[in-house]
């Protein structure tokens, strides 16, 4: 029994160990956003270049769907946009290659991410039926929709043939 005892003190000691390791490298900052209509709280990673978006920070960043019929995007560089969720197993393998592409497109592209879980009604406004998926938004131009993981070398793809391209 003391052998057990020992046993889940050390377990319990490497839990600790790896989520203080994990809590100081991925340090988080609120951001308060003020709209017309309320202050929004965003989470920022410090450590990531994606950016989460709320409904609100969506209308004012990307597009403003209740004031706007026609596409008109309110960015100054081209995006991507992931609506996932927490508990979605291939919206886990994309995030570490959008962080990824996010550093090395730093400044040429933006990447958001949309909670789905949190942002219903965003995700209602353009029929998420299916996560992950991806909107690619080229600075001026249509934008279109991906749905499912894709790998690296797809985006890469993507990102230097649509969202990069000067004559979209």
């Amino acid at each position: 029994m003391n052998k057990m005892n020992n046993l889940a003190i050390i377990l319990m000691a490497i839990v600790a160990i790896s989520v203080g390791c994990t809590s100081s490298t991925a340090k988080t900052e609120n951001v308060e956003t003020k709209t017309e209509k309320s202050v929004v709280t965003e989470t920022v990673s410090n450590d990531s270049k994606t950016i989460h978006l709320t409904t609100a920070t969506f209308k004012e960043k990307v597009f403003n769907y209740e004031v706007n019929k026609e596409w008109k995007y309110e960015g100054d560089k081209p995006c991507i946009i992931d609506f996932y969720a927490d508990w979605c197993g291939p919206c886990k393998i994309v995030a570490p290659v959008l962080e990824e592409l996010a550093k090395e497109y730093d400044g040429k592209i933006t990447i958001y991410k949309v909670d789905t879980e949190k942002q219903k009604e965003l995700a209602g406004a353009f029929g998420i039926r299916s996560i992950p998926s991806l909107l690619f938004v080229p600075a001026s131009g249509q934008p279109q929709m991906s749905q499912g993981a894709l790998p690296k070398e797809q985006f890469v793809k993507v990102i230097e043939e649509f969202l990069l391209k000067t004559d979209n």
